[in-house]
């Protein structure tokens, strides 16, 4: 297929593109959804296809095929090629960008496993599900109903340019997520959850705090707990975040204010901003592409889909503003590097700025310690899901979380949601804990552009923020 998208790209070329991408995607996702004792969903999908990008008097045009035929594909370039040309003459903004170097990449750049998703059927994955669901149910009270999903995503993914770069690795994420619907007395639903995913083997599963049995158990006992929940206050309190839920803080509320392409274009907040002091020295977010997986978790992305090798990218330093989140473009233009963030769902899709793995760095406390300085207030756990807006506003809602007094955790609580907007938020951070936990998901993922469900990581440690608001029920 290398030659295949090496002549694509000579042949752009020799219609009169400047420069020219060309990759190729070979993509299996498989999913399976039951609820209860059905069935919703087994299916598996494909997602196969040559994807090229001609850049003309610095205006990228983009074009796709699902064929492999050299035909098509060099019809495809033409196509791009055109849609560039003709885009350059009404084009406001330009992006150029320095060329550099071919990347070459190593067999080393796929994150191998012991027991990868291609080597067990469908029977082994779904029992990973009956399994787990059982567990629930067992775990569970007052139970509606339990959903218990396994996706998986995997693929080769081939890149060059004219610059002549080489690269070949596979992706892989794998998830198995549990979700616990329970009824109170009073007949309001309350919900219980739980998941592994990321980049891992299937081996995984049998190891001790991932296997489907305690998955299950987990969920179950979760939304068992919010049967019986008070009632989140309304106010302002000081605030633990748990892993999950700093996570999506970093990704929706303040990662993609980061992305460049609202920079340039004058969409965020963050503009002008670098080397300005946005929050407090505990506050250390940085997006990366290659975590310690086999330590922290995460999606492993070391290669962009612009051919750029992950980097670790130090966004918020110590609550100062050190770097956007680039494509080759963008970087030219705000005089940064490119950082590996250039990214699309698929083939099918243009590339553009977009996160791989976003989080805050973790500090110096235990959780005993961040709870004891917490004094009083809300330790928030996890979050089923909110809105944000482009000035850095949010809405969350976490899916459980604890009323704290003196330092101790006292009795859980739910509805618990907090609003505000992350440009405050990170001038309220009084301190992280030293525990670091990722996770990239097959199910969500990021929905920017249309270009959705986006794998993408999240995580960090736990934080605690002072003056939080929480809406609660009176």
């Amino acid at each position: 297929m290398l030659e295949t998208l090496q002549a694509a790209v000579s042949y752009g070329e020799k219609l009169g593109a400047d420069f020219v991408e060309a990759r190729f995607d070979d993509l299996t996702l498989r999913t399976l959804r039951r609820i209860n004792d059905t069935w919703k969903d087994i299916i598996l999908k494909s997602r196969t296809g040559v994807g090229i990008t001609c850049y003309y008097d610095a205006t990228p045009g983009y074009s796709f095929t699902a064929s492999e035929d050299k035909e098509d594909v060099n019809e495809t370039v033409k196509r791009a090629y055109k849609m560039a040309k003709a885009a350059s003459t009404a084009a406001s903004l330009k992006l150029d960008f320095n060329e550099r170097p071919a990347v070459k990449s190593q067999p080393s750049d796929t994150f191998n496993v012991k027991v990868h998703p291609r080597t067990k059927d469908l029977d082994f994955k779904m029992d990973l599900i009956n399994r787990m669901v059982e567990s629930a149910r067992e775990a569970g009270k007052d139970i509606q109903n339990v959903t218990g999903r396994y996706g998986e995503l995997f693929g080769q993914k081939i890149f060059t340019n004219s610059e002549g770069s080489d690269i070949n690795w596979d992706f892989l994420v794998v998830d198995l997520p549990c979700r616990v619907t329970s009824k109170t007395s009073t007949g309001a639903l309350v919900f219980g959850s739980e998941r592994k995913a990321g980049t891992l083997g299937l081996e995984i599963y049998k190891q001790k705090g991932f296997t489907p049995e305690e998955i299950g158990k987990a969920a179950g006992e979760f939304a068992a707990e919010q049967i019986t929940a008070k009632a989140c206050p309304a106010g302002k309190f000081t605030a633990l975040t748990d892993n999950d839920l700093t996570g999506v803080l970093a990704h929706e509320s303040f990662g993609h204010l980061s992305e460049a392409d609202f920079v340039v274009m004058g969409m965020s907040p963050l503009v002008d901003k670098i080397g300005t002091r946005l929050g407090t020295k505990h506050a250390t977010i940085v997006d990366g592409g290659v975590p310690n997986i086999t330590k922290n978790g995460g999606l492993w992305i070391p290669y962009d889909d612009q051919g750029t090798k992950a980097n670790m990218t130090t966004i918020l330093d110590k609550g100062i503003l050190r770097h956007y989140l680039q494509n080759r473009g963008t970087a030219k233009n705000l005089n940064q590097e490119p950082t590996g963030n250039c990214r699309a769902v698929h083939f099918g899709f243009i590339p553009i700025p977009r996160m791989t793995n976003t989080y805050f760095m973790p500090g110096d406390l235990t959780k005993e310690e961040a709870l004891e300085q917490l004094g009083t207030g809300i330790y928030a756990i996890q979050t089923s899901g909110g809105q944000v807006e482009g000035d850095g506003s949010f809405l969350f809602k976490a899916d459980r979380g604890y009323w704290v007094e003196h330092g101790k955790i006292q009795h859980p609580i739910r509805e618990v949601s907090l609003s505000g907007n992350i440009l405050q938020l990170l001038t309220q951070v009084e301190g992280a804990t030293r525990d670091l936990s990722l996770m990239g998901t097959y199910f969500g993922g990021c929905g920017k552009g249309g270009q959705h469900p986006l794998p993408c990581g999240l995580g960090g440690p736990k934080l605690l923020i002072k003056d939080v608001t929480f809406g609660g029920q009176a």
